[in-house]
């Protein structure tokens, strides 16, 4: 029983499609295409020939074809950057910042929480902090994109400055974890210690501003 053309099975199944457009031109340089007219491509990324019907070895430029078929299929309407097959949030207003999906996001706000600053030594959000917490949250979600937020916190600059650093730290969590309970979740956090004093710690009113957490949405 005659099987056929051994060498040709291999070959197909080396075949890989590439979806796009271009087979008018595909057609007139007589690259093969498939059944919804792509242009055939090999495991090695070679166009194939096809003459009279039959598949042929593969070419490695089909230069103008595949060119074509790389280009974009839709624009930039609103001029974000982001391809409006991508775009959630159409006709953004110009020279806004925006997410991956093409929406505003609330940029480069950097908010510094010193009002009813931490007691000495300590990690506790006051209520005057939660309130502003829970307003920084409200704002975040009547936003249309997606916000990343980073939380730093400050110490004054009684005690050694490596136990400053660690506490600094858990002053920037806990701010994080009351913004996750509200909803907010994409948070980092980090602790500057007492390095970057804002108030004269020489006195205790500047070192009740140190004592800090300061927020940076981007």
């Amino acid at each position: 029983m005659k099987k056929g053309n051994k060498n040709f099975i291999p070959m197909a199944a080396a075949i890989a499609l590439v979806m796009g457009s271009g087979a008018a031109l595909a057609d007139e340089m007589g690259y093969a295409n498939d059944g919804v007219k792509d242009v055939v491509m090999s495991g090695a990324g070679e166009c194939w020939r096809s003459v009279g019907g039959p598949v042929m070895p593969p070419v490695e430029k089909c230069g103008d074809v595949v060119a074509q078929k790389e280009e974009p299929v839709d624009g930039d309407d609103d001029n974000d950057g982001v391809p409006n097959s991508r775009d959630k949030c159409p006709n953004t207003r110009a020279g806004a910042t925006v997410d991956a999906d093409g929406c505003e996001i609330i940029e480069n706000l950097t908010i510094n929480l010193v009002v009813d600053e931490f007691d000495f030594d300590s990690a506790e959000l006051k209520p005057e902090m939660k309130a502003a917490l829970e307003e920084l949250a409200e704002r975040i979600k009547a936003s249309p994109g997606h916000e990343k937020i980073t939380i730093i916190g400050h110490t004054d600059s009684i005690g050694p400055e490596e136990y400053n650093l660690k506490l600094s730290e858990r002053r920037a969590e806990a701010a994080a974890e009351y913004l996750r309970s509200l909803g907010i979740d994409d948070i980092t956090t980090e602790g500057r210690g007492e390095s970057e004093p804002i108030a004269d710690n020489s006195t205790r009113e500047g070192r009740a501003k140190n004592r800090r957490i300061e927020i940076r949405t981007h």
